[in-house]
């Protein structure tokens, strides 16, 4: 007998797989471009930029589709938003710290991986990976403390 997909039960978790995709799709597209434009050794510049307008993003499709946040009261506000961004900035300067450990102290970004003739930088393998972690943090943070349901 085939099972039906209990939706109800996965949509937080899947939205959540959706939209933390979509923003890190807008992080790492931001990264490569302006990284493309002003050159690989600004990248903690070009990741704090692209870090920012990603984090906008997420609060937005975070608060409106994932958790389904509906109130813009002041009280909600103030309280979403400094945890929300809060959250962030702690995420974002594990990030920040990361790759600078990995790609000036440990030398990742004199690396270069092909896969399927696409080169990939070890600068922009360090981002992914970092990626990965911050997700996962991410998720954490916005499920039990942010979004919480009292």
């Amino acid at each position: 007998m085939k099972r039906k997909f209990d939706w109800p039960k996965y949509r937080e978790p899947v939205l959540y797989l959706v939209f933390g995709a979509a923003t890190t799709l807008v992080n790492l597209v931001l990264f490569w471009g302006l990284n493309f434009l002003v050159g690989e050794e600004a990248y903690l510049i070009t990741n704090i930029i692209a870090t920012v307008l990603a984090i906008l993003f997420a609060y937005v499709t975070n608060k409106l589709f994932v958790f389904t946040s509906r109130s813009w009261s002041l009280a909600v506000l103030k309280r979403e938003i400094p945890a929300f961004f809060g959250a962030r900035a702690f995420t974002f300067l594990l990030e920040e710290g990361g790759l600078w450990l990995f790609i000036d102290v440990w030398g990742a970004g004199n690396l270069q991986i092909s896969v399927f003739s696409l080169v990939i930088s070890g600068t922009m393998l360090t981002k992914l990976v970092l990626q990965v972690i911050v997700i996962l943090l991410n998720y954490v943070f916005s499920k039990f403390l942010i979004f919480a349901k009292k």
